[in-house]
């Protein structure tokens, strides 16, 4: 696993020892960061449930202004700890050390731009998620999510939370579901 563009470009990183964690591949996260490039300058990035804090480190690699970083795993916090200061990103970014649900309303952010989560597939943590983002303050009409999910997960039940499913990207065993906020 490593930084694939920007800064810290080549830049290995360490993953969490287990199988708690499933690092997204590169060949994966350079497609994401590919379809996202555009919106990262200087842009404010959430990493949801962020096991080795890969996504959020590309993220500030590639420009963005800041990051946060959403992980309870002791021990993958202390991986993205180790991966920040590899990088020397940590004047850039924000460890919270607690569960998603109860970061989500601690963000002190004005807008925030892109949220990025990948739960673990068995919590179904997706639908919760959803609803607590539909009610932060620094969500709104132009913040894009993605959520990294089974391949088979339909997301209808995005619509109730007040999100449209904009785009989905399906790849061998998962997907990325872009939404945004419903006006």
């Amino acid at each position: 696993m490593r930084v694939i563009a920007g800064e810290a470009r080549s830049l290995p990183l360490e993953a969490p020892s287990g199988s708690d964690t499933r690092p997204t591949t590169d060949r994966i996260k350079e497609t994401l960061f590919n379809m996202l490039q555009t919106k990262l300058p200087c842009n404010v990035f959430l990493d949801l449930c962020s096991g080795s804090g890969g996504i959020g480190i590309e993220a500030i690699s590639r420009g963005a202004r800041r990051a946060y970083f959403v992980e309870k795993d002791r021990e993958a916090a202390a991986c993205i700890v180790r991966n920040l200061h590899f990088t020397r990103f940590e004047d850039r970014a924000v460890l919270l050390k607690q569960d998603v649900l109860s970061a989500i309303p601690s963000i002190r952010e004005k807008s925030v731009d892109l949220i990025f989560m990948d739960p673990p597939y068995q919590a179904m943590l997706e639908q919760p998620v959803l609803r607590a983002l539909s009610c932060a303050p620094y969500v709104n009409e132009d913040t894009l999510i993605i959520l990294e999910a089974r391949r088979d997960l339909d997301f209808s039940f995005a619509a109730e939370c007040g999100f449209l499913v904009t785009r989905e990207k399906i790849y061998k065993t998962n997907k990325h579901v872009f939404l945004t906020k419903r006006g």
